[in-house]
């Protein structure tokens, strides 16, 4: 499993990678999930997808959107009952991570141009609202970006994996400001290996997948230096407070934290103060 999307009423979507599939719990069932979108193996027909990295959910059309990461495509499928294929929103993308803000407005990163983009929904193109300016490090550029989180000021948290940060480009920005990381790959506490999933509260406060240091961090705004240990940190492992790289994270409306446990195929539920 890699990315995932929680629904107000605690619904939890998957994009559950390997087997090609986008799985649904029901809060509180650990047990039955459901397969909703996908599930017919490998391939680029319709009804398939390969190798998917993120979903969301759109409440507007109840619909899930999905990085379609193998098939370089981002895909729709309806949640009603009886949706047996999807249809292509927007093609030839290296898709990696998805986001949507309250506009409804789409943003994909593209993990081979490094570069965000935003889209209105039927829109192919869409506006260049974070790097695109080759791959490097500079403030301007990113490094195989992931993950996504967009705010209501329509500001854009990026995962930037290869340089080790966490990028944050305001609305109309034509550079970023490292908000973690940025200090090379390593597991001090101003560094981040390879981050992945990131999530941003109402107060600005950061948190990160750290996917080979096997921690969630979190970062405030008024910290730009360091982070502190929110779960995990604890060695690779099966523990209760430990992760095999953890890669998608999410919180529900209770402040629970969700993180996709990728190296042990489960999903983990913290409260966190």
């Amino acid at each position: 499993p890699h990315g995932l999307f929680v629904d107000d009423d605690q619904t939890v979507v998957i994009a559950d990678c390997g087997s090609h599939r986008i799985m649904q719990w029901k809060n509180g069932d650990t047990t039955n999930g459901q397969v909703v979108a996908g599930g017919n193996g490998q391939g680029n027909g319709l009804h398939q997808l390969d190798n998917p990295s993120d979903v969301l959910i759109d409440k507007e059309t109840n619909s899930l959107i999905i990085c379609d990461y193998g098939n370089q495509r981002v895909v729709r499928w309806s949640r009603h009952s009886g949706t047996t294929q999807g249809e292509i929103l927007i093609d030839n993308i290296d898709c990696h991570g998805l986001a949507m803000d309250e506009q409804r407005y789409l943003y994909v990163s593209d993990y081979e141009k490094h570069e965000v983009r935003r889209y209105q929904l039927g829109e192919k193109n869409g506006t260049l609202v974070a790097g695109g300016n080759g791959k490097g490090d500079e403030l301007n550029q990113l490094n195989f970006p992931a993950y996504l989180f967009v705010d209501r000021q329509q500001t854009v948290y990026v995962s930037d994996n290869n340089n080790h940060r966490v990028m944050k480009w305001s609305k109309g920005a034509k550079e970023g400001i490292v908000v973690a990381g940025g200090q090379g790959q390593g597991n001090a506490l101003t560094q981040l290996y390879y981050p992945r999933g990131i999530f941003v509260d109402t107060l600005g406060t950061l948190y990160v997948a750290d996917f080979w240091n096997h921690r969630v961090m979190r970062w405030t705004q008024g910290d730009k230096i360091q982070g502190t240990v929110v779960v995990g940190g604890n060695g690779q492992g099966t523990g209760a407070n430990q992760f095999s790289n953890p890669i998608g994270l999410s919180f529900d409306r209770h402040g629970n934290l969700y993180v996709v446990d990728w190296g042990n195929a489960r999903v983990q539920r913290f409260s966190i103060e």
